[in-house]
């Protein structure tokens, strides 16, 4: 029986994809790197421990990965943060997963200083019972570490909870940890690139709108 649900936020509740890549896209043009748009935007979901050595070949332990990780994530609680909107839904299909008895956990590769901006910019600051940010794990998605302590946070069974995400790497982290996944593709992927999601759905209002007839309603009722 399904007793919690892992939600990732980013593109999932409240619609930031584009302003973290172009939060990184200014960092970097300000640190004298030319990287395009079009090559972070299709990293987004990942860490900067993953994203840095792909873009420019830097580690985010070395000095200039911490000055570069510190300057972007300044940049987006300034020129992005303020600006950011729910996803439709998002609030709503939270209070029905939590009406239905289930936990509510996030699990993101966001900071913990930015997880408490987003959570309030997707309007469900005051719904989620349990976190596990990139604070919590040494290796961010697509490795499974994020979702595996958000499983451990919660206390349930990785049988008894399913993650929603919206990226591959979702997917993919979820998959490694042994917990099933509801893919979105209010994130800008594709039903191909979420291959292995056990469901997919355009967004939170379609999710709800679907509720009864979804793993989440079926499960939670049995």
């Amino acid at each position: 029986m399904l007793k919690g649900v892992i939600f990732d936020i980013d593109g999932t509740l409240v619609d930031s994809n584009d302003a973290h890549a172009q939060s990184w896209v200014d960092t970097f043009r300000e640190a004298g790197y030319d990287v395009p748009f079009d090559k972070v935007r299709p990293l987004i979901g990942m860490g900067g421990d993953k994203l840095l050595p792909k873009t420019i070949g830097v580690s985010r332990d070395s000095d200039e990965g911490k000055k570069l990780g510190e300057r972007r994530g300044k940049i987006f609680k300034s020129n992005y943060l303020p600006h950011l909107r729910p996803l439709p839904g998002a609030r709503e299909l939270v209070l029905r997963v939590k009406r239905d008895g289930l936990k509510a956990i996030v699990a993101t590769s966001a900071k913990d200083e930015e997880l408490k901006g987003l959570l309030k910019a997707a309007h469900v600051e005051d719904l989620m019972e349990e976190k596990a940010t990139a604070s919590d794990a040494k290796r961010s998605k697509p490795d499974p570490d994020i979702v595996q302590a958000a499983i451990d946070e919660s206390g349930i069974p990785r049988n008894s909870v399913v993650m929603i995400g919206d990226t591959p790497y979702d997917v993919e982290a979820a998959s490694k940890a042994g917990v099933r996944t509801i893919g979105f593709l209010s994130g800008g992927w594709t039903r191909k690139e979420l291959k292995g999601a056990a469901e997919i759905y355009d967004g939170p209002a379609d999710l709800l709108a679907h509720y009864d007839r979804s793993l989440l309603g079926k499960e939670s009722r049995e």
